[in-house]
Order: C-alpha cells, then sequence, then structure tokens
C-alpha cells in the first residue's frame, strides 16, 4: 500500500510576492548555517536561515523586477541572480555585504534561466539567451569574455531558447549545453565549436523546463502540456526518446533531478509537487500543499543524506520544505 503523503516539515513565509526561483547552500561543514536562497516577483533575493526558518538578510538589486534564477558560484558568499530588468548580478556576500559587485546585461526579454558550470577553480562559464531571438551566448566568467554564440542552422525555426543546462562528462573534457526552445525542441550543443551535434522533438509546445543525468545520459523535459518526455544520448551524440509519461494535469514550471540521481521532482501549474524514481519513472509521491502554480522546485546539497530536503516556490507567495528521504 503507498504512503499517505507527507506534511510540509515547514512552510517558510515573507517573501510579499510570487516565488519564482530556489537554491540551497547546505553543503559547508557545521558550524556552516545551511541556506536557501529565493527569488521573487516583487524583485527581491530572501536568503533564508534553516535553523531559525528565517530570513537573514533581504537583497535588492534587479530594480523591483521579478528574479527567476538564483546560484551559489563555489560557497555561499558569491551569489549570481537574473532578473526581468535584463540584468545577471554578481553579489559578494562575505562579512554581511549586500552589494553587487558586477552585472552581466542580456537584452534577452524572455523568462530563460541562465546556466553555470565550474570550470576551473574561480572560473565559470555560462549560458544565456542571447540578444538576437533564437541565439544562446556563452561567457567567460568573471572575466565576461565572451566565447561564442550559438546559432541555429539557417531556416531550423527553433524559436526563443527557454531553458539551458550546460555541463560535461567529467572535469576538463569539452563542455557541452543542452537547450529547450520554443517549438518543442532540445538540441545538444558543443560550446568549443559552437555547433549544433543534434536536435529532437520532445513536446508540441515550449520547452518549459529540463533537467539532465550526465553518468547516465538521460535527460527529462515538461511543457505546457501533460507529457513529461524522457530522452538519452547514445554514443554518437545523438538524442533520442527514450520514454514519455502521460501525467494528470497539463502544464510543468520546473523539473529537477535529485543530486543523487534516485528522484526527481516537477513543479505543476496544477499546484502540486510530483515525485518521481528517476530509473522508471515511476510515481511515488504527490505532495499537495500549494493553493497556485508552483513556479520551481529544488533539492538541498546536504552532504549527509537523510538531512537532504526538497523546498518549492509558488505564486502563492510561500515556500514549502520538505523531507521525503526516508520515504524513498
Amino acid at each position: 500500500m503507498a504512503l499517505p503523503p507527507p506534511d510540509p516539515q515547514f512552510v517558510l513565509r515573507g517573501t510579499s510576492a510570487a516565488v519564482h526561483t530556489l537554491h540551497f547552500s547546505c553543503g559547508g561543514p557545521e558550524p556552516d548555517i545551511p541556506l536557501l536562497f529565493s527569488g521573487s516577483e516583487n524583485g527581491f533575493i530572501h536568503v533564508w536561515n534553516l535553523k531559525t526558518h528565517r530570513v537573514d538578510s533581504a537583497l535588492d538589486g534587479h530594480g523591483r523586477k521579478s528574479v527567476y534564477c538564483v546560484k551559489t558560484m563555489g560557497g555561499k558568499e558569491k551569489l549570481l541572480s537574473q532578473g526581468r530588468d535584463q540584468r545577471i548580478c554578481l553579489w559578494d556576500l562575505a562579512e554581511g555585504r549586500t552589494a553587487v559587485t558586477d552585472s552581466v546585461c542580456t537584452e534577452h526579454v524572455g523568462f530563460c534561466r541562465c546556466s553555470l558550470l565550474k570550470v576551473a577553480q574561480g572560473r565559470w562559464l555560462m549560458a544565456m539567451a542571447a540578444r538576437s531571438l533564437e541565439e544562446v551566448e556563452i561567457l567567460e566568467l568573471p572575466s565576461k569574455t565572451s566565447v561564442c554564440t550559438l546559432k541555429p542552422e539557417v531556416g531550423a525555426k527553433l524559436g526563443m531558447p527557454m531553458c539551458l543546462k550546460l555541463w560535461q562528462l567529467s572535469c576538463g573534457s569539452q563542455p557541452v549545453l543542452l537547450a529547450g526552445y520554443e517549438d518543442g525542441s532540445v538540441v545538444l550543443w558543443n560550446v568549443s565549436m559552437g555547433k549544433a551535434l543534434s536536435r529532437l522533438l520532445c513536446h508540441q509546445e515550449p520547452v518549459m523546463s529540463l533537467d539532465f543525468d550526465a553518468e547516465k545520459a538521460k535527460g527529462i523535459s515538461g511543457s505546457s502540456e501533460k507529457v513529461l518526455s524522457i530522452w538519452s544520448l547514445n554514443e554518437q551524440q545523438n538524442l533520442q526518446v527514450y520514454k514519455t509519461h502521460e501525467l494528470v494535469n497539463a502544464g510543468i514550471s520546473d523539473v529537477t533531478i535529485r543530486p543523487d540521481k534516485k528522484i526527481l521532482a516537477t513543479a505543476g501549474w496544477d499546484h502540486r509537487i510530483r515525485i518521481f524514481g528517476w530509473k522508471k519513472l515511476k510515481p511515488l509521491a504527490v505532495l499537495d500543499y500549494h493553493t497556485a502554480t508552483a513556479h520551481c522546485v529544488s533539492f538541498s546539497d546536504h552532504s549527509n543524506p537523510p538531512e537532504r530536503l526538497l523546498a518549492a516556490g509558488s505564486k502563492d507567495q510561500r515556500i514549502s520544505v520538505w523531507s521525503i528521504y526516508a520515504q524513498t
């Protein structure tokens, strides 16, 4: 018999706006305090202390325009955030600072979150939707040097990039980018060569979110439809459909695979968070707490597995935090 779905372990309130992005930083040794960063529609980034369940600081760097991506860059002091003010901001939070230290203008008006990949100590690649509608730009940080611009072939008609995932098989191997587009395609790009390696039509509607498991060479994507698409990458670097999973209700805002590659979570337009086994996409739980669209889901990076958490952010201005390690 299936276990009844759990209640949230706790709920964070006080963003005063819809929550669009979440990012944990919990991997440090004691007495390092585990943190959760949230980005809201009112332009604020809240830094939540997961011991007290309260806001440690509220960062204001996007001119009250919606923040839809927040990432740490090698520790919780260096932060990157992306907002609807068409800026990607870099923050230094050491010693209680709350100032933007640098920024990149994206000139892109969509909701496409940038993607980060650490390539060396203190060096990162960042993929972001470019000024020109169908293009993706790759920059190196912190220098902001342009590495390349990925342009679809003439006549490809992919539309805007909607979601991006930079990855590499191992440290030092060639960086690769997976991009989900407006036409429902997922494209694999070789970043060093600046060319598309393969393309797969996964959805009839724009790809809203994707994640990829480099070890299994398998990825997953969601759109506004009632279908999760699972696809794989063969040794010739060709994308192929692995399987699809029909959902009860349409609309996936976000999908993320837990770092241990055992389970994944989706954030739905139907207000629900769904948990699946990653191996066979077996439905494990439906977390029903929110009263409006769930915009984002994120797994914590606690080094001790039983401490790991799942957080979900919603249009209802609340963040639900769940402990589902024991149940899976």
